[in-house]
């Protein structure tokens, strides 16, 4: 079983170069995503936030108010450090169970996709036969930033705190710059993808 690495600051565009892989045949497993279930309420890491932040980043049906704790940890790098140190071990102990399944129900030269935003931070990219970094630029990353719905405020916060997040190109394989139209990710992801299949031959 082959991992790829997928890795990149928020806005990048990483989800949409890990399903262009997905579309090509490969196993996704995304952080993000699991960094969702892992703050549900009553399991371990909801509790500690709860414990830590307070109650006021509860919705009323006891959920994560997402954005409210958003508003909290970015620009406040303490915060966000330790709410990191909450969700993040509880991720990387999913994405490493997950990796496990998929070994064991799968062929040698399967190709899992392990999209994590601090994939390098953690030291995981030395388990990736691939590292790819995706990078755009920050007023690129803002105007997606605020086309989801963010404020201007709190997206230049959440830029603010990935700056300088393109230095991580030095451990990467592959850097995919994500500045232009959705054709152009494609050919880069096509790109990547010839290297991984050449690789697996």
């Amino acid at each position: 079983m082959k991992i790829i690495g997928v890795t990149g600051p928020i806005a990048s565009g990483k989800s949409a170069v890990t399903a262009l892989l997905k579309e090509k045949g490969a196993h996704v497993i995304d952080a993000d995503i699991i960094a969702r279930e892992v703050v549900e309420p009553g399991r371990p890491a909801w509790t500690d936030i709860v414990e830590y932040f307070g109650e006021s980043v509860l919705r009323p049906d006891q959920s994560i108010d997402r954005p409210e704790l958003g508003r909290i940890v970015f620009g406040d790098a303490k915060q966000l450090s330790i709410l990191n140190e909450i969700v993040h071990p509880r991720v990387m102990e999913e994405v490493d169970s997950r990796l496990r399944e998929l070994a064991g129900t799968n062929s040698p030269d399967a190709v899992v996709v392990i999209d994590v935003p601090l994939l390098i931070e953690v030291g995981m990219n030395k388990r990736c036969a691939h590292t790819v970094l995706v990078i755009a630029d920050e007023d690129v990353r803002l105007e997606r930033l605020l086309k989801k719905g963010l404020s201007r405020e709190e997206a230049e916060s959440r830029v603010d705190a990935q700056h300088g997040k393109d230095a991580l190109a030095k451990f990467a394989d592959m850097v995919i710059v994500n500045n232009g139209t959705l054709d152009e990710l494609k050919e880069q992801t096509e790109a990547l993808w010839k290297v991984i299949q050449a690789d697996s031959r």
